[in-house]
């Protein structure tokens, strides 16, 4: 991989392993209607023209039916659970539980008919992984952290079902286009919640930095990075820095807000990420059915990662 392919995979294991930590801190002081409405505005601010610049929109209104699916299962519902998630659970924990995407992602796959065989190197990633999310989540079962961590589990499966949409029914529409008019659609969808719960005081400069960063850095910019990533190094490389994000989130967390680093979360993110990593390996033509190649599947089959 060429030095600028390295320094776009570290740009963007980081742009999309900080979400959570400015989620936690925006959420201490604005609604989660306003915090999703803030992100999405200024995503589409940036995006949007070069989206209209770059045309196509022919293609954008002949897949308006799969592009507002895709926007509620990617946007809508995921971004709104994840900041309500995060009044209960700490950043870190958080991305952590994302990291099951891919391991959500595969089961999903086989149940709509993958015909892909899962060799047992695969079974025992998805295992491994759901043993991770086990260790992770089983302390907090109790009180309002577990229906904290089913929300995140929710947004987990919709992270996981926006990739097999994108991929089924909107292969024909650009990434730009796709991305920029979701977030578009999904700054409409919440303007009137978030008006509704706009603020009776000025929030503080950190809670502003946190906003304006996940909607121009989290989102405008990571976007933008994303698509020069693919362009670079290609899709299977480029996908690859999902399995750094959680790592990013979990040492984030740690450091600017203090968040424990125990051996539970140590143990679950080795549990979670290998198995993830087992899960989405698929096999080459030439090897045995049932050998896996360690190259991730989703790498192969998702033009756009889930993003915090």
């Amino acid at each position: 991989m060429s030095r600028r392919g390295w320094v776009l995979f570290a740009l963007m294991s980081v742009l999309w392993g900080v979400p959570y930590l400015m989620i936690k801190v925006a959420v201490e002081s604005v609604s989660v209607p306003m915090i999703v409405f803030s992100r999405t505005a200024l995503g589409a601010l940036i995006l949007l023209p070069l989206a209209l610049r770059a045309g196509q929109l022919d293609v954008v209104r002949r897949h308006w039916r799969p592009l507002l699916l895709f926007t509620a299962v990617e946007i809508l519902g995921p971004w709104a659970l994840l900041s309500d998630a995060e009044n209960r659970l700490t950043s870190s924990m958080t991305g952590l539980l994302i990291a099951a995407v891919p391991i959500v992602g595969v089961v999903l796959a086989r149940l709509t008919g993958d015909a892909e065989r899962l060799g047992p190197v695969r079974w025992a990633g998805l295992l491994v992984g759901l043993a991770g999310v086990g260790v992770l989540a089983a302390p907090h079962l109790g009180g309002g952290s577990a229906w904290a961590i089913g929300e995140v589990m929710l947004v987990a499966l919709g992270y996981a079902i926006a990739p097999m949409i994108a991929t089924r029914r909107l292969q024909d529409l650009p990434s730009l286009q796709m991305s920029a008019f979701a977030l578009a659609i999904a700054a409409l969808v919440y303007t009137g919640p978030a008006i509704a719960t706009w603020p009776d005081a000025m929030p503080s400069g950190r809670v502003l930095a946190a906003l304006v960063g996940l909607g121009l850095i989290c989102t405008a910019l990571a976007f933008i990075v994303f698509f020069e990533l693919i362009r670079e190094v290609g899709t299977s490389r480029g996908m690859v820095f999902t399995y750094v994000n959680p790592a990013v989130a979990v040492a984030a967390g740690v450091v600017l807000l203090g968040e424990p680093l125990t051996g539970t979360i140590i143990a679950s993110f080795a549990l979670i990420l290998g198995g993830s990593v087992l899960a989405t390996a698929h096999r080459s033509p030439s090897s045995d059915p049932a050998s896996d190649d360690p190259e991730p599947a989703a790498a192969e089959t998702a033009p756009e990662p889930a993003s915090g």
